[in-house]
């Protein structure tokens, strides 16, 4: 067993970090204070190469593996979570869906952009009324005259005002239940596409996240995703890898708090000595540090069962109940390390107790991945 990286991952990891000092860490408080979507730094960071690191060369990727993944979501997701959802939706969810379940001609006309950097994707699952229990999807796809005629609205959606190309799940055989679910790939341009008001969020207010309406939207039968009924499994398996992203997520957000407040504690005195050799803000760094190592590995562990084309959907699934409950506890402790500061928009800490919460909800409720844990033990 080998916990060294190799001399790729510690450039991608480094890469990932001068980016996130250079181009994010500038505006990041602005754009979170006035909602701003990270445009241009979102296409610099296609340009490098973030938006399709998974993805196969031929197709415009860099081909890397998904522990090189995880470093390069960490280290962004250290300083600007809302441009790392961005980055994570992308890789996980759109490039490796289409990617591993669409048709050759599918691949060239969407990934091929989408792996580029060149545009960005949504995945279109949450509904008003269908959340976590994801079979419940009310938005139609129904065939008509060689065309599927899609209506209904899509909720929460990541990248929802820019993306170019959205990844659709919609019921077409209600009498089949989840069996009759497809999956579609949806042009920004179809007419009967309307994007929604941007939400207003605790945290990750940077990132563009709007409902998406569908009024009878004819999407052709060559854009469905794989056979006919395999929508819930395409949603299912691609979440799976998704919860590795924002596993990795979760804990930059934690790591980030942590340098934080560790650089924090060396500077700020009380009673005479910096407040880091006082025994109760020692512990607090200690109790972070373990945390984080443990959650690393948990990262690391799922990205890894992935790698080797095992099994990774009981890892995936505790890295991200893991990661994102330590990344509540250790922002919070964070800002409690800073004092009065912590409260104060300027050190950072407490966008990303803010930012940390949608972890623990997103692509996946930390509950639905105790029941995916629990389905797997008991098995």
């Amino acid at each position: 067993m080998n916990f060294s990286l190799s001399e790729e991952h510690l450039m991608i990891q480094k890469a990932a970090r001068d980016f996130t000092n250079d181009v994010l860490k500038p505006g990041v408080i602005e754009r979170d204070e006035h909602q701003k979507f990270p445009e241009a730094e979102i296409k610099k960071m296609g340009e490098l190469g973030f938006l399709g690191m998974m993805v196969n060369p031929k197709y415009g990727g860099g081909g890397m593996d998904t522990i090189s993944y995880v470093l390069a979501m960490e280290e962004i997701s250290k300083m600007d979570a809302s441009a790392s959802v961005v980055m994570s939706v992308n890789n996980s969810l759109v490039c490796w869906g289409l990617e591993t379940f669409g048709t050759e001609e599918q691949k060239q006309k969407y990934l091929v952009p989408l792996a580029k950097g060149e545009s960005i994707g949504s995945f279109c699952l949450s509904e008003p009324e269908a959340g976590s229990d994801a079979t419940s999807q009310h938005t139609t796809a129904i065939l008509k005259g060689g065309k599927y005629i899609l209506n209904g609205t899509k909720n929460w959606i990541t990248n929802g005002g820019h993306a170019s190309t959205y990844l659709v799940i919609a019921q077409s055989n209600p009498e089949k239940g989840h069996k009759g679910i497809n999956a579609f790939i949806v042009d920004r341009k179809s007419p009967g596409l309307t994007v929604g008001k941007k939400e207003n969020k605790l945290g990750i207010r940077g990132s563009d996240t709007h409902s998406i309406m569908f009024t009878d939207v004819e999407v052709p039968v060559e854009n469905r995703i794989g056979e006919d009924g395999f929508g819930f499994r395409f949603a299912m398996k691609t979440l799976s890898g998704g919860r590795i992203g924002i596993a990795s997520q979760a804990l930059g957000i934690a790591s980030g708090a942590y340098e934080l407040a560790l650089a924090y504690s060396k500077e700020r005195k009380a009673f005479g000595k910096p407040i880091c050799e006082h025994q109760a803000i020692q512990f607090k760094l200690a109790d972070m540090a373990t945390q984080i190592d443990a959650a690393r590995l948990l990262c690391l562990k799922a990205a890894w069962l992935k790698d080797h084309h095992l099994d990774y959907t009981q890892a995936g699934a505790m890295a991200k109940v893991f990661a994102s409950q330590i990344a509540m506890e250790i922002t919070t402790e964070a800002v409690q390390v800073h004092g009065g500061y912590g409260y104060v928009k300027e050190y950072h800490v407490e966008r990303l107790m803010r930012d940390a919460k949608i972890t623990q909800i997103y692509e996946g409720t930390t509950e639905v991945q105790k029941i995916v844990i629990s389905r797997s033990v008991l098995s």
